[in-house]
């Protein structure tokens, strides 16, 4: 890797409201995500909006997944990044399913360049 890490920004429309408007829902796919692209799991919060909507994190070893949720839209913005090796691809296709997402975007970034200078 050329960067100190890799940052992956989804965006999931045409998802199924129900998903995106429940709390324990969004927290239970949040971490399931996590697990699957191998990350380590250190805490995580997650809180609902009134009337609707989540917002959180899942913090790993590696860095942070995080989410929001407009279920009026069917829309759910993620962005995980990572300084170590999982799969993030992999993460985000459980997240895609567990909100039944008809589509998605991707934005990936190398954070932290690591340029070597001439000397």
């Amino acid at each position: 890797m050329s960067a100190l890490g890799r940052h992956l920004l989804t965006e999931f429309t045409g998802c199924e409201a129900a998903p995106l408007a429940d709390l324990e829902r969004i927290t239970q796919a949040m971490l399931e995500a996590a697990t699957a692209s191998g990350a380590t799991i250190v805490t995580h919060s997650f809180h609902h909006f009134s009337p609707h909507g989540v917002s959180g994190a899942v913090i790993i070893a590696e860095s942070h997944l995080a989410i929001h949720t407009w279920p009026e839209h069917g829309f759910a913005a993620v962005d995980f990044f990572s300084c170590g090796a999982v799969d993030m691809e992999r993460g985000m296709a459980h997240l895609k399913a567990a909100f039944g997402a008809t589509n998605e975007t991707q934005l990936e970034l190398e954070r932290g360049p690591l340029r070597i200078l001439p000397g």
